[in-house]
């Protein structure tokens, strides 16, 4: 362990190294970035998806949409995007809220708020490649 003395020795950059106030930082930063890439590639798939549902009513719908290709595509680029939106907020409420229960209350409503986005998301996709 160091001592007080010892830890105001350090540089700027010395301390700037260490994790941050969260100590998930980095993989947070990594996360962030896979997800991203994920959507990017899922984009042009989902893209064409939803292209192809256009003008269709319920049964056309549930015809596209019952290829477990299409769901899994579909399940994969929500995933990446709550998990994406999960991040994002949570940096930005580590940055800028300051009262620490706030912030607590303020991650935890995060987490649950992208919980009920992909559970909802995911239901609505399995309901829809079903046909009922």
């Amino acid at each position: 362990m160091s001592s007080p003395s010892q830890k105001s020795m350090r540089t700027p950059l010395g301390r700037v190294r260490n994790h941050g106030s969260s100590h998930s930082g980095t993989r947070d930063h990594w996360r962030q970035r896979l997800t991203a890439v994920a959507m990017l590639l899922l984009l042009i798939p989902v893209i064409f998806i939803v292209m192809s549902l256009l003008g269709r009513n319920q049964a056309g719908a549930a015809q596209i949409l019952g290829s477990p290709v299409v769901a899994i595509t579909l399940l994969l680029f929500i995933i990446a995007s709550v998990v994406h939106m999960r991040i994002g907020m949570q940096i930005v409420i580590e940055d800028y809220v300051h009262d620490e229960k706030l912030k607590l209350v303020s991650i935890m409503a995060n987490n649950f708020f992208s919980a009920v986005i992909a559970l909802a998301s995911a239901y609505a996709i399995f309901k829809l490649s079903s046909g009922v």
